[in-house]
């Protein structure tokens, strides 16, 4: 069974940086292709960042330009840096990892980043 657990969101200042971890069980990240969605009060979940198993990194709207994702093969985890925080960076951060060879995805239960202005 896979489970994945996010870590690290809380309430931030606007302009500060912060780090959002995921760590997976019962499946690796690097065979998977991983990432991170986000969904705001009212909003819909879309897309923060991406990265499959051949390291390709690709970021949606809501990402671009002040987000970064990255792996730890060792630790098998996902993280995921914002830097430059703003106010509508406040949603609930969802990771995920795909299996493309059973095409199963597969979510954590999300971690609340809140930004004060």
């Amino acid at each position: 069974q896979v489970q994945l657990v996010e870590s690290g969101g809380g309430l931030v200042q606007a302009g500060d940086s912060l780090r959002l971890t995921c760590a997976a069980s019962g499946s690796k990240f690097d065979i998977s292709t991983a990432g991170w969605y986000r969904q705001a009060p009212g909003g819909q979940r879309e897309l923060v960042a991406t990265q499959t198993a051949g390291d390709i990194r690709s970021y949606g709207a809501a990402g671009k330009g002040r987000v970064t994702i990255y792996r730890d093969n060792d630790k098998n985890t996902v993280g995921l840096q914002i830097s430059e925080a703003k106010p509508e960076d406040t949603a609930v951060y969802y990771c995920y990892l795909y299996r493309r060879w059973t095409d199963d995805t597969f979510w954590g239960q999300g971690t609340q980043v809140t930004v004060s202005s």
